[in-house]
């Protein structure tokens, strides 16, 4: 069946009309290697077809794995009144509010999720989401290079692995200096980052939990980053903040994250939503859309997109994001599971986390050959150093039914015997011990 409206004669009219004798001729300039059929794309099928071949293709899935995996991504209960709102077509179905007094709606429900960042971190002012947790990092360099006029940018080694890999390919033919420092005993080196901090220092990039699920309090290098004119950045677990020092109260200048655990579900990848916020003199060099509440001209509470240029997809390097990719739907989720904990279910949520966690490590502790790491207090996730390879502990734990966490080797020269666990509120006493006697019997066989 073909999906081309036009007839045979009005393609030809069309192509008169053009001074083109074919179709061919037409795109005679795209270079044969770059034609569709070079891109190897198969026949079209059937729907049948289709159904069937996905079919097929999900059974090659690992059903019914208890997840032990974090490494930036987790999985957390979903209350039941965040699918129900937003799956209701006025909430999926809207567009992004170009024309804001169409969309009050959505202007009021965006207003309430930059508050709820802004709560949740401590900082004046939030934007209206972003692409993800990577890409509002990245923007938050750009951000600490355009308000200091600097181009050096110290990157502590315990900021996720996948964040730095997007950073550096985001940033590949810019001209910025990107020196990074090791992790010490978990934590961040202050001595190697107080040695690089100059005149030349744009930013200094943190992260807490860090990578390696080890809680840090950065105030003093926040302090020492200041103290040379530089920007300081920290990348923030969302659910941790429920008990740990916020972004704000150790000094940081902006603070990015991935929302993913803030009511979306793990989802091969996506979508999901970077969340930003900024001291308010930092307001104006914020990426993407900012709503605002204000009145009309009857005193009535309205709101609007506000501090965006409309020219800003048009003005290059002066622009302050050339991405400006918001996730409305995914933001309106968060706000939606934010409001469903309310303060006290937030805190609540993260004491649960953490005491499970703290439970796991006894359990793991029992193990011959296994070390649980604890030179430095953690949240919901650890490392483990193995007596193994920790991919082929991981296969050996996937057969027996259990994703047992993320093998540090995968990003991180070294550490091949080293698994980065995490445990969520999900988990349960009985599935965590289960997991303990599973990871004996894989390391010890």
């Amino acid at each position: 069946m073909s999906f081309i409206p036009h007839t045979e004669q009005e393609i030809n009219e069309m192509l008169e009309t053009i001074g083109a004798s074919s179709i061919d001729e037409l795109f005679k300039d795209i270079g044969p290697q770059m034609r569709p059929k070079s891109f190897h794309i198969p026949e079209g099928r059937s729907e049948l077809e289709v159904d069937r071949y996905f079919k097929v293709m999900s059974q090659k899935n690992r059903p019914g794995l208890v997840n032990f995996i974090g490494a930036g991504f987790y999985e957390h209960y979903i209350p039941a009144v965040v699918d129900a709102l937003a799956s209701r077509s006025e909430f999926y179905t809207a567009y992004t509010p170009y024309q804001s007094e169409c969309a009050q709606g959505w202007l009021q429900a965006m207003y309430e999720y930059q508050t709820s960042i802004c709560e949740l971190t401590g900082l004046d002012v939030s934007n209206a989401s972003l692409y993800d947790g990577g890409t509002a990092l990245c923007e938050a360099v750009m951000m600490a290079i355009r308000i200091t006029g600097r181009n050096k940018v110290i990157v502590d080694c315990g900021v996720n692995h996948t964040y730095r890999t997007m950073l550096y390919a985001y940033t590949k033919n810019l001209a910025i200096e990107f020196v990074e420092t090791p992790v010490v005993q978990g934590l961040s080196c202050r001595k190697d980052i107080y040695k690089l901090l100059d005149d030349r220092t744009a930013a200094v990039i943190l992260q807490n939990p860090n990578f390696f699920g080890a809680v840090d309090d950065h105030s003093d290098i926040v302090d020492k980053t200041h103290s040379c004119g530089a920007v300081a950045i920290g990348s923030v677990y969302p659910i941790s903040l429920g008990i740990l020092k916020t972004p704000a109260e150790m000094g940081i200048d902006i603070a990015t994250g991935e929302g993913q655990s803030l009511g979306l579900p793990l989802s091969f990848g996506g979508p999901y939503l970077g969340f930003m916020a900024v001291r308010k003199e930092y307001t104006r060099q914020m990426p993407g859309r900012i709503v605002g509440a204000t009145v009309d001209k009857d005193g009535k509470p309205g709101y609007v997109l506000t501090l965006q240029a409309r020219e800003q997809h048009i003005r290059r390097e002066k622009a302050t994001s050339n991405i400006c990719s918001n996730e409305a739907l995914c933001a309106l989720r968060a706000l939606m599971y934010l409001c469903a904990l309310g303060k006290e279910g937030l805190r609540e949520l993260a004491l649960l986390n953490f005491h499970k966690s703290e439970f796991a490590k006894t359990c793991l502790d029992t193990i011959p050959g296994v070390v649980v790491k604890r030179s430095s207090p953690t949240f919901n996730e650890f490392t483990v150093m193995l007596p193994h390879d920790a991919e082929k502990v991981f296969e050996k734990m996937a057969a027996k039914g259990f994703a047992c966490g993320f093998p540090l080797g995968r990003a991180y020269k070294g550490m091949e015997n080293y698994l980065l666990v995490a445990v969520t509120e999900k988990r349960t006493k009985d599935e965590v011990m289960a997991f303990a006697k599973a990871l004996e019997e894989a390391v010890c066989s």
